[in-house]
């Protein structure tokens, strides 16, 4: 007997197998169906419980289990409370159902087990994890803006203790390795091979024929104590302390939420524990930072990663070779990006003792690697052997793909990819790490314009995950398929975007911190603009992010947007902040960080950071001055916004979805919104009430709020962004 998505067995030992194998997806998930027939399932179980001897909970499929059903997580609302706490307690029971049995029950992992997936995985006695390749464990929800409610922060809880549940598994939503959750103590062992996994499900289940969850020991007491126990009291204030640091005072409901839900359920039985969580989840889900994130971070980014933008009837081309031009920063972290991804790369510069310190930048980073365990020396070494640091542009023979990485100059630019493209394969990509030049204008230092493409990356390469693709006006599709191919192959996530000035993350960054710093030039006290930015859900404020590009590489990116916004005749729009950076670069000569003095003090050039420079305050703070802090926080956050859209409605980006991947993974626009555009969808009164708050700033600060008229006719006719 068998259902459509449980598939029963029964062996001569009385271990009944249940494989999971929904017909209707190519994954298995939290759908309606699949509460229903585990609930019958379970039933079954309990009334043939006296034939069963134990059982194997295991996937017809190549993933364990893919977790909740976020197409109905996404689409909740406010209305949908009682429905959405109704499922997620359908759920606990049946899983609760299963563990009480009064029959041993073992989850033969056999792939990716994320979120509701690993939940079903916490319900039985012990769990064994197939060494698959690619696999992960864990549960991520508060990356989506929930939390794990089908019992995951219950259990964890209660397997680990509040403080390593918290730290380890559900307060960080780590995805983790087999051996990772194993070292974390979510899973009991981690075999190579299907037949291990079944064989040692089937003997742990005939040695432990007793087997019951321990938290149902009679005597049985939570790791680390309860919030009651002083040891554990002790340490919750600090633990708080950190979330408010994490957090900056953003809206993120969900990690505050998981807070609670650990310490409360902590503190009372099993049962009492679930509705807590239960109650929790429910609201999380059916609010708007749940709907933003999990349309983000998951369906946008999937849009984004599986190649939406790829020209089609160009069969996949991965990079064998690859030519990196320059050894500074860049050009040495884009050459260890390649190499971890294991692809042969060819680091040159002008001096060979200049390519070799370009090369110590990767030595550097596995050093480091390895003395914190992550890797072994035989991995180590198989990196930097992959990366041959020269002077002699004869060593790029051969190479299939080129990314010049030199300075931000186009002549210095035309000049490197005139002189490589002699010696390169017949059809290498030839692709320019630039922020802001014109691809067609390198394009025409070479014979074949149509392989080249821009490839900006973004600083540190080797932990920020975007990259920019820039198509020219003669770039071919099938040059762009090849870029997206390579991003791909060295675990980036690209965006296609149209070759304009300062193209798309640079043209949405530049608003966010001209808005940030014209609060300073208004008059708002220094400390008080960076903190608007990071309770705006900004990793870090625009002072701080000036000294880190230094304010001589952006005033000359500012050069480059007036001068652009001239040529093509479109009016640019000063902000307050321009005079301020003149001044800083001028009567005060404080650059940024990298020489040692900006908006903040340093401890010497490039040293730590000591505080804000006093003499900003004193030199521009009036606090006679009022600006609203909610009309600080969404200056920055609309004026991003407004950018994003025109980018979409100019066709610089494509896609709703890149624009909004873009704008969180390129510049930090705040993740609990969703991105710049849905921002704009998402904002109270949809669409219409967007403009209407963009109409109240641009009255109370100026024509940077001016909303484009495609904008305002989508609002009048009550359309989303799409």
């Amino acid at each position: 007997m068998s259902t459509d998505i449980f598939g029963w067995s029964a062996d001569a030992d009385g271990i009944v197998t249940l494989t999971i194998d929904d017909p209707s997806q190519p994954t298995n998930t939290m759908t309606d169906d699949m509460a229903t027939q585990l609930r019958s399932t379970v039933e079954r179980l309990e009334r043939e419980k006296d034939s069963i001897t134990g059982v194997i909970v295991t996937s017809g499929k190549d993933t364990f289990f893919a977790g909740g059903d976020l197409n109905k997580l996404m689409s909740a609302g406010p209305d949908d409370v009682v429905e959405i706490s109704s499922g997620l307690d359908h759920f606990k029971e049946s899983f609760r159902r299963l563990e009480t049995l009064g029959r041993p029950v073992v989850a033969a992992i056999n792939g990716t087990a994320l979120g509701g997936g690993f939940e079903v995985a916490l319900a039985a006695h012990h769990r064994i994890a197939l060494n698959s390749r690619g696999s992960l464990l864990g549960l991520p929800e508060v990356t989506l803006g929930v939390l794990p409610g089908a019992g995951g922060v219950t259990r964890v809880v209660r397997m680990l203790g509040v403080v390593n549940a918290l730290m380890n598994v559900v307060g960080q939503g780590q995805r983790m390795s087999p051996a990772k959750a194993l070292a974390a103590g979510v899973i009991d062992s981690v075999v190579d091979t299907r037949e291990d996994m079944l064989a040692g499900a089937r003997d742990w289940i005939l040695s432990n024929p007793d087997a019951v969850q321990p938290w149902d020991r009679k005597g049985y007491r939570i790791p680390g104590g309860t919030p009651s126990s002083p040891a554990l009291a002790a340490q919750l204030p600090a633990f708080a302390a950190t979330l408010r640091k994490q957090t900056k005072g953003a809206p993120m409901p969900a990690p505050i939420a998981v807070l609670a839900t650990a310490v409360e359920g902590a503190s009372v039985d099993i049962d009492t524990a679930f509705v807590i969580e239960t109650r929790y989840c429910a609201n999380l889900i059916c609010g708007q930072v749940s709907t933003n994130m999990i349309k983000a971070m998951f369906f946008d980014l999937n849009a984004v990663n599986k190649g939406a933008s790829r020209p089609a009837g160009y069969p996949r081309r991965n990079a064998q070779r690859v030519a990196v031009l320059g050894a500074g920063m860049m050009g040495a972290a884009i050459a260890y990006v390649t190499a971890q991804a294991g692809v042969d790369v060819v680091l040159r510069d002008v001096t060979i003792e200049a390519a070799e310190r370009g090369k110590d930048y990767s030595r550097r980073l596995l050093d480091t690697a390895l003395a914190k365990g992550r890797i072994d020396e035989a991995r180590r070494d198989a990196v930097l052997g992959r990366i041959l640091a020269t002077a002699d542009i004869a060593d790029v023979a051969g190479a299939d793909l080129v990314v010049e990485a030199v300075f931000e100059d186009v002549e210095l630019k035309k000049k490197v990819l005139a002189e490589v493209a002699g010696h390169v394969a017949d059809d290498a990509l030839l692709a320019s790490n630039t922020s802001a030049l014109p691809i067609a204008e390198m394009a025409t230092a070479v014979a074949r314009p149509a392989d080249v493409i821009g490839l900006h990356f973004f600083s540190p390469v080797d932990k920020m995950p975007l990259v920019e693709i820039v198509v020219g006006e003669n770039t071919s599709d099938e040059t762009l398929a090849r870029a997206l191919d390579f991003a791909r192959q060295i675990r980036k996530t690209p965006i296609v975007v149209r070759d304009v000035y300062g193209f798309y993350a640079n043209r949405v960054i530049a608003k966010f911190v001209d808005e940030a710093l014209s609060l300073v030039a208004e008059g708002m006290a220094p400390a008080a603009a960076e903190q608007a930015a990071l309770q705006a859900g900004f990793p870090a404020g625009a002072l701080t992010l000036f000294d880190e590009i230094n304010m001589k590489t952006i005033a000359k990116i500012r050069a480059g947007f007036i001068a652009d916004a001239a040529e093509r005749g479109v009016e640019f729009v000063p902000s307050a902040s321009y005079p301020l950076v003149d001044r800083m670069l001028g009567e005060f000569d404080r650059p940024g960080r990298l020489e040692g003095r900006g908006f903040y003090d340093y401890d010497g050039p490039s040293g730590a950071r000591l505080g804000l420079w006093p003499r900003l305050a004193q030199e521009y703070h009036r606090p006679d001055v009022e600006i609203p802090f909610d009309d600080a926080k969404e200056r920055m956050l609309v004026a991003a916004a407004l950018e994003a859209f025109r980018c979409l409605d100019e066709g610089v980006i494509g896609t709703v979805a890149e624009a909004n991947i873009g704008s969180i993974m390129g510049i930090g626009y705040p993740a609990w919104t969703g991105g710049a555009v849905q921002y704009i969808n998402q904002y109270d009164g949809g669409v219409a009430g967007f403009v209407a708050r963009a109409d109240e700033l641009r009255e109370r600060y100026g024509d940077r709020f001016v909303v484009p008229d495609a904008l305002r006719s989508r609002a009048a006719e009550g359309l989303d962004v799409v």
